[in-house]
């Protein structure tokens, strides 16, 4: 009985050797991060412009972290866009390891939309700011409008913007109804909406704690949705088409596993 006993305990030797890899992972991800954001906040100081600031993220920061976390990125759908043409991407979030995996699967300078709180995180908040990334107000009024006009207005000037349209992480994978305000940038602009399907990001990275585990991270680029012509009140309808576009994307995958382009 007592051996029985005593080989049913789980075993502390696996996940004391994760706990410490996981240790060594956050550390060597916040160096990295605090290297890098400094040296593209220098270069933005100098050049007066984020383009470089944005293409270090790219080319060095995101695959850097992706490696420290031992994670793959898998691109889909690359082939469906002109990434000559301003987009405005939408986006289900399922981690915080969503923002370097978009980084490295989207071939252009990329702006993302991110909550007013996000500005007073050090280093993270200076380089958004610095790169002319847009804060947005959750709330209703003249806060809000100016996010959107802030949004339209590096759509106008060409620049690709990604939003999160559910406004937070999802807690258990599903993909959240999607609020409708950022997408009247896209209809002010006259730019194209891409729905992008994230799959993965909440196993490799779980949104409660820092706990990387090696995998796959699958990123699926839909069929650009137009948006000229589209009238002021239709922002609504094309948020619900987004977020359908999204759950198709993803219900793809969970039937069969597409051919990867990276």
């Amino acid at each position: 009985m007592r051996e029985e006993t005593i080989s049913s305990r789980p075993r502390a030797g696996p996940a004391l050797g994760w706990w410490l890899v996981n240790a060594f992972q956050a550390v060597a991800g916040l160096l990295w991060s605090a290297l890098w954001i400094s040296l593209a906040l220098l270069v933005s100081a100098v050049t007066r412009g984020p383009r470089i600031a944005l293409a270090m993220a790219r080319h060095i920061w995101a695959p850097g972290m992706l490696r420290i976390g031992w994670m793959r990125v898998k691109v889909y759908g690359r082939e469906r866009l002109d990434f000559g043409e301003p987009h405005f991407f939408a986006a289900n979030h399922l981690s915080w390891i969503d923002i370097p995996s978009l980084f490295t699967a989207l071939p252009v300078p990329l702006l993302f939309v991110g909550k007013r709180e996000l500005a007073r995180v050090p280093f993270l908040g200076w380089y958004m700011a610095a790169t002319g990334m847009v804060f947005v107000d959750r709330g209703r009024g003249v806060g809000a409008a100016r996010s959107v006009a802030g949004v339209a207005e590096r759509l106008r000037a060409g620049w690709s913007v990604l939003s999160f349209p559910e406004g937070t992480r999802a807690r258990d994978g599903r993909t959240q109804p999607f609020k409708s305000a950022g997408f009247q940038s896209a209809i002010e602009s006259g730019v194209a909406v891409v729905p992008v399907a994230i799959e993965g990001a909440d196993r490799v990275l779980p949104p409660d704690g820092f706990r990387p585990r090696p995998g796959v991270i699958r990123v699926i680029l839909g069929e650009p949705i137009p948006t000229a012509g589209l009238a002021r009140d239709a922002r609504a309808d094309l948020a619900r088409r987004t977020e359908l576009s999204v759950r198709e994307l993803l219900a793809g995958v969970a039937r069969a596993e597409p051919r990867a382009e990276g």
